[in-house]
């Protein structure tokens, strides 16, 4: 009984040991794409024009400014000069 129990934790402790001793994975890296060579030289042959588009559509008109205010029709005048200064600032 004893040699089983011996034989038992000698066991378990080797498992245990090499559970914790994993070796870290390999992990496979591809290498650089290559350039495969194309028999016979390569002719680029430009093709003929497409057809032309359709013209767009006209755009929405703008919209216009508002009137200005129309001021009352002066006095007639009797040759004197008048000369007018801005109101102080407040």
């Amino acid at each position: 009984m004893k040699q089983k129990l011996l034989i038992s934790a000698v066991l378990a402790t080797l498992t245990l040991t090499l559970a914790a001793c994993d070796r870290p994975a390999v992990v496979a890296v591809p290498g650089p794409a290559v350039a495969v060579p194309v028999p016979g030289p390569t002719v680029v042959v430009p093709g003929p024009a497409g057809p032309a588009g359709a013209p767009g559509s006209t755009g929405a008109p703008g919209m216009s400014g508002s009137d200005g205010a129309k001021g009352e029709p002066g006095k007639p005048g009797d040759s004197t000069t008048v000369i007018v200064t801005p109101a102080p600032k407040q």
